[in-house]
């Protein structure tokens, strides 16, 4: 279901009485809190031990998305640790609204996370410095030591004062503050896909991938937009393929996820485990296995797929989408609250899944028009 939400750029946008500065879109060199933030978001001396930092799982050459492939859930810096989740893509995540409920829709928005925990990008960015299972430091006065003994200690107190490490508390939220200003920068947001290119009247889609736009958008088909929308804005502003809504989509548990078989101090229910997502974070039985609705832009290129990484392709995705109910798929690890409107028995045929798939390419950035790539 799409919310009547419309991104903007280079304007401010509200959900819930509460609005957010919205990234600039555009090339040029980065502001000095927006270079101090990308030096904090590549620092690997940022965790404990050293080794980790907030690109190794969100790696700028994988579109800010986890790079290692081969693992369902992301690892942490101590390499025997693994989350529950497969992280989310950085890129295009400044544009969420801060997490709240949609009163008019009765469905929760918005917030950082698969599970909404953080209410912004600032939140978000304090929380894996001190996870036991990514960075795993031992407390965020340990981050702020690191940070005044780098070599941007001089521009951290330029931007934020002289006395700016004298409290450990503000500096965290500094820290925060400087790389939530980089996630906002265009190196993260470059909406330069062909899809971008398309709109603009500059390039061509093939018939191919006009015919998988078609399906995207088709209310009684595909029925992708309804939660993935693929216009532009009121205002003009470019697509960014998700209404942030939360949805269960029925998937199955993963059994090739590593955090199972952690250690009970880390995963005391062992192969149980149920992730209950949004659910799990507001205790209500009603929100059970819901997951925030991820930006589809780069969706081509930052596999796999869905809170477990249990799809390892985008075909597989659509496929799922399209045969949920009718085909040999596992049971939902959360049964209840599933989505059975919007997907589960579509019936597309095999070419249009495949017209699905190849318009989703489209969406990837760095597209060259002038080259045709």
């Amino acid at each position: 279901m799409t919310v009547s939400l419309l991104p903007a750029i280079l304007i401010v946008f509200a959900v819930g009485g509460d609005s957010v500065e919205a990234p600039v879109v555009g090339g040029g060199a980065l502001s000095a809190k927006e270079s101090l933030g990308k030096k904090l978001f590549f620092d690997a001396n940022l965790s404990e031990p050293a080794g980790q930092s907030c690109s190794t799982c969100h790696a700028a050459e994988r579109s800010f998305a986890d790079p290692e492939v081969g693992l369902p859930v992301s690892r942490g810096v101590r390499k025997e640790r693994f989350g529950s989740r497969n992280d989310l893509p950085a890129a295009y995540a400044s544009f969420s609204p801060p997490f709240g409920y949609d009163a008019d829709e009765g469905l929760y928005v918005g917030g950082q996370f698969w599970d909404g925990r953080a209410t912004d990008l600032a939140e978000q960015a304090k929380g894996p410095f001190v996870n036991e299972l990514e960075m795993a430091n031992p407390s965020e006065k340990a981050v702020v030591d690191k940070v005044a003994r780098a070599d941007y200690a001089v521009l951290f107190k330029k931007i934020y004062g002289a006395d700016a490490f004298s409290d450990p508390n503000r500096a965290y939220d500094y820290v925060a503050d400087a790389i939530a200003a980089y996630e906002k920068s265009h190196e993260l947001n470059r909406f330069d896909s062909k899809y971008d290119f398309y709109l603009a009247g500059k390039v061509k889609l093939s018939e191919q991938e006009l015919r998988g736009l078609r399906l995207f958008t088709d209310e009684d088909r595909a029925k992708c937009a309804e939660c993935h929308p693929s216009d532009r804005g009121e205002d003009g502003s470019p697509p960014l393929f998700t209404d942030f809504t939360y949805d269960n989509l029925g998937a199955p548990k993963n059994a090739e996820n590593p955090f199972y078989y952690l250690p009970k101090e880390f995963n005391p229910a062992g192969v149980a485990f149920v992730d209950l997502g949004l659910g799990g974070v507001l205790n209500k039985a009603e929100e059970h296995g819901k997951f925030k609705v991820p930006s589809l832009r780069n969706v081509a290129v930052t596999g796999p797929y869905f809170h477990n990484g249990i799809f390892k392709t985008l075909r597989e995705v659509v496929v799922f989408y399209n045969t949920r109910d009718v085909g040999p798929w596992p049971e939902p690890e959360v049964a209840a609250n599933v989505n059975r409107d919007e997907l589960g028995d579509l019936g597309l045929t095999e070419a249009e899944v495949d017209d699905i798939v190849a318009f989703l390419h489209t969406l990837t950035d760095g597209y060259d028009s002038k080259d045709g790539k």
